[in-house]
């Protein structure tokens, strides 16, 4: 084994120039490599990708915090720090703890270091490439740390050599946007991923966890780098790769032939229940927090972190949203009005004994229990009481960080953003049957295929839609007869296909205050661009139900207010409305920066980075 040491840039003084050598200090560890600076065995391979693996750990939290903080999802409590409420201000400083552009920038270098000096022609005896399954993940890891980097920075200097030297960190470099980080690192990938879109090292269980969750799917950060290339450049085009890398995600996760469905999990009332006490709280949260792979997991991948705050890299999110020994019972961040607004706003479809009749759920359950039902299930009022008074206090917890890991991507994640890209590409009635059915074969023809019949020159349409296939042979609808006794659970298939709408809002396909609007007077093509701008708005609000918490909600705000009539207006509304639509001019007056001017979406640090 060979020995591994660290190198340390040479120490700099901070500056306003746009030179990296205000990412790179004395105090980081930036790049491990061995003696001879030339990786050439698979021990190397493996220590160098958990450096890597290391380095993620420190931008962990950041993720989602900085997706979460800033958005209208979350408030913060009397205990939370001086630097997160700046965060959620938009008053975010140079000094600020979650406003550190290095800790980027050394997982970038290392994969830049580990990406050039890999000796990517070496063969085994079986005459397979040693280091390629490596390579490619690791070109991945890069191009997901950059977009993070510049969705947040909005403008960011663009290194792609390793930086070795003080000379090198003193160079001045250019500086990317985000549509030209998302052209470079499409590019970059695009050769990988037909060979090593689902070839991953094989290291087995690496501290108790799988280490396939530590792996970044190329095909899934192709997806997102075409969708903000394409909410950044405007470029239709783009949407139609998203959509395609997404869905060659589901196809091919589990082998050729095989499926990668929605699944059914949901939080239910009892078919037939008059009393609206029948709650059925079931595997919903607990598959977003399992992490025990298999062909049906929920999760894709994660940021592994310490199990003990003393190891350095332990994760904080636990301590953040609920009740811990650490944080003395006292989380930093609540739900937010806006929240509970968007929640008890859905339409509870609930499905009679009969299998033909439906009824809504009332307002003004309690339990966050009116309208969707996802929100019950991880945000918990309890009483606490204090050991040393007695005295009892009352604590709203968000329970989706019982787990010392930091969760990135997950199946339901692919398949709300491919019913975006799908929407921005000119299919919303493809993309609504993801919300409101799930995707099978039938349905398409059904719900998709029989309105494009309308559209002019649609023979392109149909070539482009072929392209997704979900068997029904092996993509099963859950149907009104998995509801009813008479139905015989579908006869005794096992439904694995389900709208996302009715993971927590009951049986989406009969729910009346769930339809795509009607229009008879004017052709399919007339009407594509209103009904894109209908399943938009369901498609944000559904990110909201299904993901809220978990670092996404202000980037995609981001993303819908980038395409909007008026950038700055969209993201304003949202923001300032996270205290209730009605009083958005008290958040108004709480943040710091005019968010309906675009430089003010993203971070600074000391002119070095950022608009």
């Amino acid at each position: 084994m060979k020995k591994l040491i660290i190198f340390f840039s040479s120490v700099c003084l901070l500056s306003t120039l746009s030179s990296c050598s205000d990412f790179f200090d004395q105090e980081s560890d930036h790049v491990i490599y061995t003696e001879n600076r030339k990786l050439t065995n698979p021990t190397d391979s493996m220590y160098s990708l958990t450096g890597i693996w290391n380095k993620l750990q420190a931008i962990a939290d950041r993720t989602i915090l900085l997706g979460e903080v800033r958005g209208d999802l979350c408030t913060l409590t009397s205990v939370a720090s001086s630097d997160l409420r700046d965060v959620s201000e938009f008053n975010i400083g140079p000094d600020n703890m979650y406003n550190r552009p290095r800790d980027y920038y050394a997982v970038i270098n290392n994969c830049n270091y580990f990406i050039a000096h890999a000796d990517t022609a070496l063969k085994d005896n079986r005459n397979e490439y040693i280091f390629m399954r490596e390579y490619a993940a690791v070109k991945a890891i890069r191009a997901w740390t950059y977009l993070q980097l510049v969705i947040n920075y909005g403008s960011v200097p663009f290194v792609t050599e390793p930086i070795l030297t003080k000379e090198e960190a003193e160079k001045t470099y250019p500086r990317y946007d985000i549509a030209q980080v998302a052209e470079y690192f499409i590019s970059d990938l695009l050769p990988l991923a037909e060979r090593y879109g689902r070839d991953y090292p094989k290291y087995g269980t690496i501290r108790f966890t799988d280490s396939r969750f530590f792996y970044f799917p190329i095909n899934i950060v192709l997806g997102d780098l075409y969708l903000w290339h394409g909410s950044a450049s405007g470029n239709k085009e783009s949407f139609k790769q998203s959509a395609l890398r997404y869905y060659k995600y589901i196809s091919e996760r589990n082998g050729d032939n095989e499926t990668y469905p929605t699944g059914t999990d949901r939080n239910y009332w009892m078919t037939g229940s008059s009393s609206w006490d029948q709650l059925q709280d079931v595997t919903w949260v607990s598959n977003f927090l399992y992490e025990s792979y298999s062909t049906e997991a929920e999760l894709i991948t994660m940021i592994p972190c310490d199990s003990i705050p003393a190891e350095g890299n332990y994760s904080q999110m636990r301590n953040l949203f609920t009740v811990t020994d650490y944080n003395n019972n006292k989380p930093s961040i609540s739900l937010s009005p806006r929240m509970e607004e968007i929640s008890e706003a859905q339409e509870y479809c609930l499905v009679g004994e009969n299998g033909m009749t439906v009824s809504y759920s009332p307002k003004g359950l309690p339990y966050h229990r009116s309208g969707d039902l996802r929100l019950t299930s991880y945000c918990t009022e309890r009483r606490l009481t204090d050991k040393m008074t007695g005295d009892i206090t009352e604590v709203t917890t968000l329970d989706k960080y019982l787990t010392r890991n930091v969760h990135i991507y997950r199946r339901q994640m692919v398949y709300l953003r491919m019913a975006e890209a799908l929407n921005q590409a000119g299919y919303p009635r493809m993309a609504f049957l993801i919300l409101s059915r799930g995707l099978t074969n039938s349905a398409i023809v059904e719900d998709v295929y029989s309105y494009m019949y309308d559209m002019d020159g649609s023979e392109s349409d149909f070539a482009f839609l072929d392209q997704f296939s979900f068997p029904d042979s092996r993509y099963i609808e859950f149907t009104v007869d998995y509801l009813t006794s008479s139905g015989g659970g579908a006869f005794g298939r096992n439904a694995n296909t389900m709208g996302m709408h009715s993971r927590g809002s009951g049986f989406t396909p009969m729910n009346e205050f769930y339809r795509l609007p009607v229009d008879t007077l004017r052709s399919e093509r007339e009407q594509t661009p209103d009904l894109q701008a209908f399943v938009d708005d369901l498609i944000l609000t559904e990110g909201a139900l299904e993901f809220a918490y978990e670092g996404t909600r202000y980037y995609d705000i981001m993303r819908f207010a980038m395409r909007s009539a008026n950038p700055g207006q969209f993201m304003a509304e949202k923001v300032y409305a996270r205290r209730g639509a009605a009083n958005a001019d008290v958040v108004r007056s709480e943040i710091k920066s005019d968010l309906t001017q675009k430089e003010n979406w993203y971070m600074k640090w000391n002119g070095a980075i950022g608009f």
